[in-house]
C-alpha cells in the first residue's frame, strides 16, 4: 500500500541579505519528502538551516525558489496565517504561540476555534471547559485544575505542555517542533518529550522536531535527518536509525560532509 506524502519540498532555497557583504545562503536546493505518520528528528550545527527550514514551511518568510507542497497542494505563496490551518507549531520559547496574560482556558479556546469564523467571544463554554479538563488531565501535570490561571504564571514545562495541546488540538496535517524543549531543564524536557511522543501517537500526527540533543534525536521518532549547509546530508529510518549510537551518527556526518571537525553542539548528550 502506497503511503501518502504529507509534505514535499523540492529544491527550496533561501538567501538572506542577497547582494550584500552579509549574504547568507541558508537553504540550498533542499529536497525532502515526508510521509503520513513520519516523526522526523532534525539535527545539524549552527547555520545548517534547521530553523530556517521550519520557518520556510510555516510561511514565516517566502522562499526564493523551489516548491512546498502539503497534501500535493502548492503552498509556497500562502501567507503564514493561511498555512496555520494546516500546520501546528511549538516554539523554543515557552511563551511564544500563547497569550501570557490570558488564562489557560482562554488560550485553549483560541486554539479550539482555529479556522472558525471569528467572533467577539473571549471565554469558553461549559462544554469546552469540560473538554479542556479532559485533555489536560491526560498530561498528568495537575493542569486540569489551572484553567483560570494566567499562562504567564505557569512554569516553562507547563506552558510547553499546553502549547503542545494547542498546536495539536485541531489535528494539523503537519506539526513543527522548533527545539521546543531547549529552554527547559533536563528533567522537565524529558517529561515534555514523552508528552510529545504520546500526543503524536494518539492523534497519529506527522511531525518534524528540531533538537540539539543527539541522544533525543535517536530515542524519538521513526526517522532522523541531518542538515549541513542548507541540504539534507543524512536521512535514516527504521532499523538503520534504531541501531545507531551517537558516535556512529557523528562518524556518518563526517563522512557525508568530508568534515573532520564536528561542532561541539552536536556532541550534546
Amino acid at each position: 500500500m502506497t503511503q501518502k506524502n504529507v509534505l514535499i519540498l523540492e529544491d527550496i532555497s533561501k538567501t538572506f541579505y542577497p547582494g550584500t557583504l552579509n549574504q547568507n545562503n541558508v537553504l540550498n536546493e533542499l529536497n525532502l519528502t515526508v510521509t503520513k505518520g513520519d516523526f522526523i528528528t532534525i539535527i545539524g550545527g549552527n547555520g545548517s538551516g534547521k530553523s530556517t527550514l521550519l520557518n520556510s514551511i510555516a510561511g514565516t518568510f517566502l522562499i526564493d525558489k523551489g516548491s512546498i507542497k502539503i497534501n500535493e497542494k502548492e503552498i509556497k505563496k500562502l501567507k503564514e496565517e493561511q498555512r496555520a490551518t494546516l500546520i501546528g507549531r511549538v516554539f523554543q520559547d515557552p511563551l511564544m504561540g500563547t497569550a501570557p496574560r490570558m488564562t489557560v482556558s482562554e488560550n485553549l479556546s483560541i486554539a479550539y476555534r482555529r479556522g472558525q469564523k471569528r467572533t467577539l467571544k473571549k471565554g469558553s463554554s461549559l462544554e469546552e471547559r469540560q473538554y479542556f479538563e479532559t485533555l489536560l488531565a491526560k498530561l498528568d501535570l495537575g493542569l486540569e485544575k489551572r484553567l483560570t490561571s494566567e499562562m504567564g504564571l505557569l512554569s516553562g514545562g507547563q506552558r510547553q505542555a499546553i502549547a503542545l495541546l494547542m498546536a495539536t488540538m485541531k489535528k494539523p496535517e503537519l506539526l513543527l517542533l522548533d527545539e521546543h524543549t531547549a529552554a527547559l531543564d533536563p528533567k522537565t524536557a524529558s517529561v515534555v518529550l514523552e508528552l510529545t511522543r504520546n500526543r503524536i501517537e494518539e492523534e497519529e500526527l506527522t511531525a518534524l522536531m528540531i533538537t540539539h540533543n543527539m541522544q533525543d534525536a535517536l530515542n524519538y521518532g521513526n526517522r532522523l535527518i541531518m542538515l549541513d549547509k542548507g541540504k539534507v546530508v543524512i536521512d535514516l529510518s527504521g532499523k538503520d536509525k534504531q541501531d545507531l549510537t551517537v558516535s556512529e551518527v557523528l562518524n556518518l556526518f563526517q563522512k557525508s560532509t568530508m568534515n573532520q571537525l564536528v561542532n561541539d553542539e552536536l556532541l550534546f548528550d
